[in-house]
């Protein structure tokens, strides 16, 4: 640990150390350690750096320094591929820029009401994270100004150029009126990826802590099938995992295989692009507070979960490239933890690039008609959130109050703007609905239902 650098060596404000600190940011991560000096310096920066290295961190920390507090101009724009990416940087930044008061930092994504936004932007923001196509849509409203802009950052770039969003960033970048400082953050260095960096780039540094993190302990196994839905439930039977994403390659085909688990007895619901922003969230929820242990997912999903433990990743069908395979399986095995990563397959063709693989057959998986795997925990929806300064701690102490409820009995809760999520034990669930129905939170009573 002793060769691990603090963030008190570099020239930060001692605020931001405190904080950085207070956040558990003790020694810099190989990401942070190799690019920070350069971003500091206004130098811009071509990074690989695959998900969960503290990139977020290594961008956050400059673009915040560069910020002119007192100048209610949009100064960052920080681009994400996906929308659960882009909230999950939004929260890091939000929790980084708490050294210095009056920082807002807004969220532009599809799936929310773009009137609701334009709301937002009238107020003014100093930072902007979102999705290009919404980004776009506002700066062809001229709802969003870019003229002061002195940092633009593309986060996982490699992902947003196979999603298809090059022209939606050429288009946001031709909106810039002077060339800001830029950071290109991508897991993997693709021709796409270096041709984007010339063009937007100048001079930029490179820097890479993919050969220095410790590589993530997955086991990786092929498994041949004739009927891929039953394979799928008796590798779920077989390997027993806390919780597991599938993934798929299609909308219809995820909706389709979490309907089928269901009527096998398993907890899974179904992510993919179609789905409304509040079913996304209701979605993210409940698989990250244990309220569902399968996530059946296409590609959309593939990152920016912010799910810390997953024991398990299934592909049912094997994506078009193998980086993408790559993306899939990191999901498991993070912190140090070991992962799983099973791959299902019918012809051998299929995986001729993966060679060579360690496979079995479906005949070796038993099938246990006893199988299920439902959930330890149900969720509880209150309609009242952070507009309500409703905090945890008044969730808590209305569910343990008179003793009715222990701290065991409650997961995870998650609060957001107008509502809020409560994991509660499975069998407690409807005790808990009707104890909060029929009480108060902060003397004020507030519609609570139960999250199917």
């Amino acid at each position: 640990m002793s060769d691990k650098k603090t963030f008190s060596t570099l020239n930060l404000p001692e605020s931001m150390v405190e904080n950085l600190q207070k956040l558990g940011y003790e020694f810099m991560t190989p990401i942070q350690e190799q690019s920070l000096q350069h971003i500091y310096s206004k130098q811009d920066i071509l990074a690989k750096a695959k998900t969960g290295s503290g990139k977020t961190a290594a961008f956050g920390i400059s673009l915040l320094l560069n910020l002119d507090v007192k100048k209610f101009r949009v100064q960052s724009l920080v681009l994400c591929p996906t929308r659960e990416l882009a909230q999950q940087v939004a929260q890091e930044l939000r929790a980084l820029a708490k050294f210095q008061h009056n920082i807002k930092i807004l969220t532009l994504i599809g799936g929310e009401s773009f009137n609701k936004q334009l709301g937002s932007l009238a107020h003014h923001a100093h930072i902007i994270v979102g999705t290009p196509g919404r980004v776009l849509k506002h700066l062809n409203h001229a709802s969003l100004d870019l003229s002061a802009l002195n940092t633009f950052v593309l986060d996982e770039a490699d992902r947003m150029l196979d999603m298809g969003f090059l022209e939606e960033i050429e288009q946001v970048h031709s909106h810039m009126k002077s060339r800001p400082q830029t950071l290109l953050f991508s897991a993997t260095y693709n021709d796409e990826v270096l041709e984007i960096s010339k063009k937007f780039q100048e001079n930029p540094i490179e820097v890479s802590s993919a050969e220095i993190e410790e590589k993530n302990e997955i086991e990786e196994l092929f498994i041949s099938t004739k009927n891929k839905r039953e394979t799928l439930v008796n590798a779920l039977a077989h390997y027993k995992p806390s919780n597991a994403i599938i993934f798929v390659n299609t909308k219809l085909e995820s909706d389709e295989i979490a309907e089928f688990l269901q009527e096998s007895k398993v907890d899974a619901l179904s992510l993919h692009g179609d789905l409304e922003q509040y079913d996304r969230i209701d979605t993210l929820v409940q698989f990250a507070n244990k309220s569902c242990r399968v996530l059946i997912a296409t590609d959309v999903a593939s990152r920016g979960l912010d799910i810390k433990e997953l024991a398990m990743v299934i592909n049912y069908d094997l994506p078009h490239s193998k980086e993408i395979y790559t993306h899939r399986i990191g999901r498991t095995a993070r912190a140090g933890a070991k992962g799983l990563a099973v791959s299902l397959y019918s012809e051998a063709a299929e995986v001729e690039e993966y060679q060579p693989i360690k496979a079995m057959n479906d005949e070796q998986l038993k099938n246990d008609e006893h199988f299920s795997m439902f959930s330890e925990y149900a969720t509880l929806v209150i309609e009242g959130g952070k507009k309500d300064k409703l905090r945890a701690g008044d969730i808590l102490g209305a569910l343990t109050s008179e003793r009715t409820f222990t701290r065991e009995d409650i997961g995870k809760i998650d609060i957001y703007d107008k509502q809020s999520y409560v994991a509660i034990k499975s069998d407690l669930i409807e005790k808990a609905q009707k104890k909060l129905s029929k009480d108060t939170i902060k003397k004020k009573k507030f519609t609570i239902w139960i999250l199917d």
